[in-house]
Parts: structure tokens; C-alpha cells; sequence
């Protein structure tokens, strides 16, 4: 490993330097022997630690993080890394099982063991060598949408303090947020991924639905469950992403590639762009409206060499089909983890009890229009590519207002349909959201990356 001429005080600027850095910047920062994982690691621990209010973080695994940074360490040193992600500390959201590390759910874990094995996206990180720092703040049973627990106490937004953070994977947003790690795992069912990352100001993608494995995935509703990633850049998402990607033959949802993921060749010029027309309609705030409107104006060099056309939300009916999900989410959480929603707070119990209540035909009704919706987006899709929308209909709420019902109204959109889509920020916790056709990953982070680099270069004044 090569060390700064320097001496050992530049590297640790360095390192503490890099907290905020871009993942393709800490990799060649790596690479190239400007820092060490161990040092690396020791800044972002330092932050956690300062940071504690925040209330990122459930678990933090100092000891066991270092370890795995000197091994990374000695690899490059011996010059035989795993891989690009070789020393790269993480962040993984506690509903996603890492081995030794309790998985909490966002409920009191009682006297539930560590888990005994990595889930599947996990053991592939592991396997490439990436420093797994602990396990981040959700919302109790991942049934939120800002960022609110009542057993662990709320997280607090970074980018916009007395501001909601955003749900359920509201640690591992605030985590990247406030550079407690290059990148981080959140899961996304109804959009609890992409609100987070808006409302805290980074970047957020779910990906096609069965694209990474949920095994080891603690189940909020298995037909919509979707790990993803939390990172500051869409440049920074891929390179997990493949190493994440790979077919799991105990997940009955996992997707089967016939080719390895790989960046696709597209041609700009016969693009089909969609862009949301009823915002207003549909539930969105005046700020929303405008930070978009915005948006699509400083893309409009760029969205003028692509085929451009309005579509309208309402036509499906997505506010009724999300509720229709969110029973069966309900349900599915009673029958995989009965025990622990005994320390249920009163308004999740009350969720559950509506649960309870209904029968098994209500149950597959709910299924049923969720295959409507399904079918519906795929007859839009045959007129777009990509769909552009905001991330949420509202900006983030103050942290002691009610949970407005319709946060995740835009989100559900790609989450019902199992359709990748990524959020980018836009300021103020607005967001900016890309939805494609299953499988398009990895062209919607190019275009991603193409539209943040013009709506942040055009934001920046003279």
C-alpha cells in the first residue's frame, strides 16, 4: 500500500475529507493508495459518533469494521484486492440481516439472536471486500414514510433540520446524507428508498423488482420488496448495483439474467420521454410543482433531442391501489413476524388490527388490483421509455406534524409495477423521479446521471 509522502496526519485529513466524497472518488482515492480503508473507516466511525443525535443508527459494529478495513488493508498491500469495492465502509439498513448483527425491524428485538448468516446482497459485498460499519434507523416495521419510531426515537434530517427525514429507510439516507458512509442498503416496498433520499438531498434507487435477492431480507410485502441503494451520486449506484446483481435460487422472486448486468447501448434521439401533466390534480404542493417545472426547464436542451409527451397519473388510480397494497403489507407482516409485533406501538397495532379484520377475499381483491395496475403500466410503457415525476407530492413535513397519507402516491407508481426508479434531488427535499421498464436499470442511472449533471449545473449561479 502506498502512503502520502506526508506522513499519517495527511492521510487522516484526507480521509475525513473523503466522508462526503463520491464513491468513483473514495475507489480511486483507494486505488490508488491516497487512504486507507482503516483510516477511511476511523473517520466515518468519528462521525457517527459526533453525530448521534441524529439517531441514524441502530447498531454500530466499530470493532468488527476496522478489522475488515486492515484486511482490506493488508489485500491491497499484497497488491490482490477482492475487487473495486475493496475497503469501501457501508452502511445496511436493520431490516437486512448481516451476520452477527441483530435485525431489529424497527421493533424492540427482545431476545431474538444476531442473525446467523448474511442476507444475499450482503454476503455478495462481503465477498467483494466492502467494510460493513452497522446497521441503520427504519420505521417501526418499515410502516413509514418520515422517519418515525417510537420504540428507538425518530431520525433527524441532516440537510433540513425540523424536517422530516423521510421513511422507512430513513437511517440509511441521513447516514449518506451526513457522510457516515460512502453509500448505503435501504429496501423499498411503497417507495421507502427514493422519500428518504429526496427529503435528505441524496440519491436513491429501486431497483426492478427481483433484480437484487431479498433473501435475508426481513418481509414487509414480498410481492413488492425491492433492496436498493442510497448513494450521492447516480454515477455511484452502478458499480454496487453488479456486484449486488446475481440470481438466487432460494429467492422464488429473484430475476434470471441470460446475460450479465451491463450498460446498455442507447440512442438518445429515439427516446420516449413521459412527463407527469396533472401534478396539481393529483395531490402535488405548489413547491413541488415548481421545483419541477423548474427542473424540466433546465433539461429542456437536453429533453430536446428526446421525444417528449404528457402523461396523467390519475387515469391510474394509484392513491386507492396503494392502500389496496399497504392491507396486504399489513397482513404479511402479521404472518412473518407475529412475535415481535406484540411490542407494536398503539398506532402500528391499530394498523394491524385493520388487518385482523379483513378476510381472505378482501386479501386477494387487494391482489387482484394490483395485477390491474401492473397491466396499466405496461400499456403506458408502450408509448414511453422513462417517465419523469416528482419523488413526492409534498415537501418534507415539520417532524411534529401528522404523517400526511399521500407521501408515497408518486413512488407507488414504479413499486406496484415492479418497474426500476431513481430519485434525485432538486433542493428544499424535493426530489426528481425516473421510472423505466423492468430491466432498465442501468440506462435510467446513465440518464439519471445526465439529468442531475444539467439540473445541478444550471442551478449553480454565475
Amino acid at each position: 500500500m502506498r502512503v502520502s509522502r506526508h506522513g499519517p496526519h495527511t492521510m487522516a485529513h484526507d480521509a475525513d475529507s473523503l466522508r462526503k466524497a463520491s464513491l468513483i472518488r473514495v475507489l480511486h482515492a483507494l486505488a490508488a493508495g491516497q487512504v486507507s480503508s482503516e483510516a477511511l473507516t476511523r473517520a466515518f466511525l468519528a462521525a457517527i459518533e459526533r453525530d448521534r443525535a441524529l439517531n441514524a443508527w441502530l447498531h454500530v459494529d466499530g470493532e468488527g469494521a476496522l478489522a475488515a478495513a486492515r484486511a482490506s488493508d493488508a489485500r491491497r498491500a499484497s497488491g490482490a484486492p477482492l475487487g473495486r469495492l475493496d475497503g469501501v465502509p457501508l452502511a445496511i439498513k436493520d431490516n437486512i440481516d448481516v451476520a452477527g448483527m441483530p435485525t431489529t425491524l424497527g421493533l424492540p428485538a427482545g431476545a431474538e439472536p444476531p442473525a446467523a448468516r448474511d442476507a444475499f446482497i450482503v454476503a455478495r459485498l462481503r465477498g467483494a471486500g466492502a467494510v460493513l460499519l452497522g446497521k441503520t434507523s427504519l420505521d417501526e416495521a418499515t410502516l413509514g414514510t418520515v422517519g418515525r419510531n417510537a420504540h428507538f426515537g425518530d431520525v433527524a434530517n441532516p440537510q433540513l433540520p425540523g424536517r422530516a427525514s423521510g421513511g422507512s429507510s430513513a437511517g440509511s439516507a441521513v447516514a449518506v446524507a451526513a457522510g457516515h458512509a460512502v453509500a448505503a442498503l435501504g429496501s423499498d416496498t411503497l417507495g421507502s428508498i427514493r422519500i428518504p433520499a429526496a427529503f435528505c438531498g441524496v440519491v436513491g434507487l429501486k431497483p426492478t423488482h427481483g433484480e437484487l435477492s431479498s433473501g435475508g431480507l426481513r418481509p414487509s410485502l414480498r410481492r413488492l420488496d425491492c433492496p436498493g441503494v442510497i448513494a450521492r451520486s447516480a454515477e455511484d449506484i452502478a458499480p454496487l448495483l453488479q456486484v449486488m446483481c446475481g440470481h438466487d435460487p432460494d429467492d422464488p422472486r429473484s430475476r434470471r439474467r441470460r446475460v450479465a448486468l451491463a450498460a446498455p447501448d442507447w440512442n438518445p434521439s429515439t427516446l420516449r420521454v413521459g412527463v407527469l401533466a396533472d401534478a396539481a390534480s393529483v395531490g402535488a404542493a405548489p413547491a413541488v410543482i415548481a421545483a419541477f417545472d423548474a427542473a424540466l426547464g433546465r433539461c429542456a436542451e437536453l429533453l430536446g433531442r428526446v421525444s417528449v409527451s404528457p402523461f396523467q397519473l390519475a387515469a391510474l388510480d394509484i392513491a386507492a391501489t396503494r392502500r389496496a397494497a399497504l392491507l396486504m403489507m399489513e397482513a404479511e407482516l402479521l404472518a412473518a413476524h407475529g412475535p415481535l409485533l406484540e411490542a407494536a406501538s398503539p398506532p402500528l397495532s391499530a394498523m394491524l388490527d385493520f388487518a385482523r379484520r379483513k378476510s381472505a377475499a378482501d386479501y386477494a381483491r387487494a391482489d387482484l388490483r394490483l395485477d390491474a395496475h401492473v397491466a396499466r403500466v405496461r400499456r403506458l410503457f408502450e408509448r414511453f421509455d422513462a417517465l419523469l415525476l416528482p419523488v413526492s407530492p409534498l415537501p418534507p413535513p415539520a417532524v411534529d406534524a401528522p404523517e400526511p397519507p399521500n407521501l408515497a402516491d408518486f413512488t407507488a407508481l414504479a413499486s406496484l409495477a415492479g418497474c426500476p426508479a431513481l430519485a434525485l434531488p432538486l433542493g428544499d427535499g424535493i426530489g426528481l423521479q425516473l421510472v423505466g421498464l423492468p430491466g432498465s436499470d442501468l440506462r435510467l442511472l446513465e440518464l439519471g446521471a445526465l439529468v442531475a449533471a444539467v439540473v445541478e449545473a444550471e442551478a449553480v449561479p454565475d
